[in-house]
């Protein structure tokens, strides 16, 4: 294996100065962060000049690469005309109104396109404010018991106070003193890892619902005022949800009157092969959160979708307390609506959507190919996502020790390698290319990977 590189001076002063996000702090501080400097496509340049295909696109959202000229260009006309208002107040400003209208007729389902959409700066702040509303409108039909949240295990809404207790991911809330009160946990419905032997992928759904079921009636539907789910666990592991499922969940939420968040930060504008993932499985949310792809990530922006019903009731609240005492200084921010523009514009022209289902059959017939491998258990994926689970004994469902690291080796690995990839907790490596991605930029990531692969086996025949 090649040696460790000597921090560049660039990655010094960063360790030296820079508190990092979901890191381990004190490993950073002793081995050098990876430096990137420029993108290309789907790749991005380290301050040494090595290429990389960017596997995750970013945090799962750079949809259109690390280049794309149009949205700097959309910048900086937006920038040179107006560069900042507000919409507190009565007031607002042309883009906010453009990408307002765009989106509503972007919507996924009737209820939502008779709604309205607000805006925050990313997908904590959007499911945040989606947690708030599940008070406020609760609050404003009569109805003030219903406040509780049930989000799922594995499930990943964000790192706000609200929306990390949400989140079902025990290191979100470890040392923070989360989650909150009113947020109630079922199972992540995840086959591999937990359908019993022998369960089919039909009466694994079934058991799921009659636990979601089991719980609202334990805590009274009276007190139970949403659901919130991502249609494709992310951080969880790519966790692609069992055939009728979500069926069976959403009749229990109709029958209960619980609101229905849709946390499409992940699979929103063409991840899944469908504009959104609430199309690609059938989804009648009430609330649907959106961040990431909506501006291709160049800039920081996300829209909460806020179903017909729920706004009525608000603007009626509203009224009575003369504010929706809700919002932020950059709420809409002209920079972030005209970028959001343009992306959609870029989506439509290019037919991305259309890209995205000609193009994944390769990544995931690819993806496929690794399932016989000794180390890989399960692989699963939708659209131009999707993860490759390792485990000691595929058989018997038993994984590594997570002491060991295996997943983590891995990905650094792939690094090695020119691919940037992501490995989660139970040695699930995650897969989430660019939109753009070709046939040929696929077949070299899966080249990639296996060379990743491989290096992991000869290791663990070593250790």
């Amino acid at each position: 294996m090649n040696a460790p590189v000597s921090p560049s001076v660039l990655a010094k002063k960063d360790v030296a100065n820079h508190f990092h996000p979901y890191t381990n702090l004190r490993a950073i501080e002793k081995d050098a962060p990876l430096m990137i400097v420029e993108g290309d496509g789907i790749e991005v340049i380290d301050d040494a000049g090595k290429r990389y295909i960017e596997g995750m696109a970013g945090l799962w959202c750079a949809s259109l690469g690390f280049s794309e000229k149009r949205l700097g260009e959309a910048a900086k006309r937006q920038m040179d005309v107006l560069p900042y208002y507000h919409s507190f107040s009565g007031k607002a400003h042309n883009v906010v109104a453009e990408v307002s209208e765009k989106l509503i007729s972007l919507a996924p389902t009737q209820a939502l396109r008779d709604g309205r959409v607000i805006f925050a700066n990313s997908g904590s702040e959007a499911n945040d404010t989606a947690f708030k509303l599940v008070h406020y409108y609760h609050n404003a039909i009569g109805k003030p018991l219903k406040k509780k949240i049930i989000a799922r295990a594995k499930g990943y809404h964000g790192v706000t106070v609200a929306s990390a207790s949400l989140s079902g991911i025990p290191t979100m809330h470890q040392h923070f003193d989360l989650p909150i009160d009113g947020v109630l946990r079922v199972s992540c419905p995840h086959p591999y890892q937990f359908a019993k032997d022998g369960e089919s992928s039909e009466q694994f759904a079934t058991r799921l619902a009659d636990e979601l079921e089991a719980l609202i009636l334990r805590e009274g539907p009276d007190t139970i005022g949403g659901f919130i789910a991502e249609p494709v666990q992310g951080a969880g592991g790519v966790i692609v949800p069992p055939p009728t499922y979500f069926a069976k969940i959403q009749a229990l939420l109709k029958k209960y009157e619980i609101l229905f968040i849709a946390d499409e930060v992940i699979t929103g504008f063409g991840r899944t092969g469908n504009m959104f993932g609430s199309e690609t499985y059938s989804l009648e949310p009430d609330m649907l959160t959106t961040a990431k792809m909506i501006t291709s990530a160049y800039v920081p922006f996300s829209a909460l979708y806020v179903s017909g019903k729920i706004y009525q009731a608000c603007a009626d609240a509203s009224a009575t307390v003369g504010v929706f005492g809700h919002g932020y200084t950059y709420s809409g921010h002209p920079l972030g609506c005209a970028i959001a523009l343009e992306t959609l514009k870029i989506y439509e022209e290019r037919d991305i959507v259309g890209h995205v289902r000609n193009v994944s059959p390769a990544f995931l017939a690819g993806l496929q190919k690794f399932a016989d491998h000794p180390l890989v258990a399960d692989v699963r994926g939708v659209g131009l996502i999707g993860a490759v689970e390792l485990a000691e004994d595929k058989q018997a469902r038993k994984p590594f020790d997570p002491k060991r690291g295996v997943g983590a080796f891995l990905v650094r690995r792939a690094q090695e390698h020119g691919l940037i990839l992501r490995a989660m907790a139970g040695d699930m490596v995650a897969f989430c290319p660019p939109l753009i991605i070709t046939e040929v930029q696929i077949h070299e990531l899966l080249t990639r990977f296996s060379k990743a692969l491989d290096d992991t086996t000869t290791w663990l025949k070593a250790s």
